[in-house]
């Protein structure tokens, strides 16, 4: 239980400092940041259910006003701008990683990690973002999802990194990654 309380800390920390890596901000007011690494992160490494506990944590610090979104955002407001489907998403993404990379067991934990990434975390992020998006900005669906192409590239990149890292993971501490079936 312990252990379960400090893994989760520590990855809501994880998503906080890569806040701190340099954002890219595009016309559209959505940053490109390295926030959703740690989200991937969250679900290879913890699992679904502790994945997206560390995400909603980092959220919840977020809502009381501690500034730890890419370029230092943080209280309410940030839930009614145009990332604030991307926020939603976070802990989805979390749970959907986390549930991929555990059901992919018969892939090494890398690649499992990193498809799951992928193919689970990346749509599962864009949907609610591109929804948020149209709200928040009054936009076409079409034109809020043509206005996510620039950050596919730059998000299968930190699916790649999130597959090796786990995998990094795994091989230094057998049995930290709880994403995979124990055996």
């Amino acid at each position: 239980m312990e252990r379960n309380i400090a893994l989760v800390a520590l990855f809501a920390a994880l998503i906080a400092v890569l806040g701190l890596v340099p954002k890219l901000t595009l016309m559209t007011g959505i940053p490109i940041t390295a926030q959703s690494l740690g989200v991937m992160l969250c679900g290879t490494v913890l699992g679904a259910r502790r994945g997206a506990l560390a995400v909603m944590l980092f959220l919840l610090m977020v809502a009381l006003g501690l500034p730890l979104l890419a370029g230092g955002r943080g209280g309410l407001g940030v839930f009614a701008g145009p990332t604030v489907g991307f926020l939603v998403g976070f802990p989805l993404a979390a749970l959907v990683i986390g549930w991929m990379t555990a059901r992919l067991s018969s892939l090494p934990v890398g690649p499992a990690a990193g498809i799951s990434a992928a193919l689970g975390g990346i749509p599962v992020l864009y949907i609610p973002g591109i929804l948020g998006m149209m709200v928040m900005l009054d936009m076409s669906a079409g034109k809020a999802a043509v206005s996510m192409l620039p950050f596919i590239p730059g998000d299968l990149i930190k699916a790649v990194l999130a597959g090796a890292i786990t995998a990094a993971l795994a091989r230094a501490r057998p049995g930290l990654v709880a994403s995979r079936p124990a055996g």
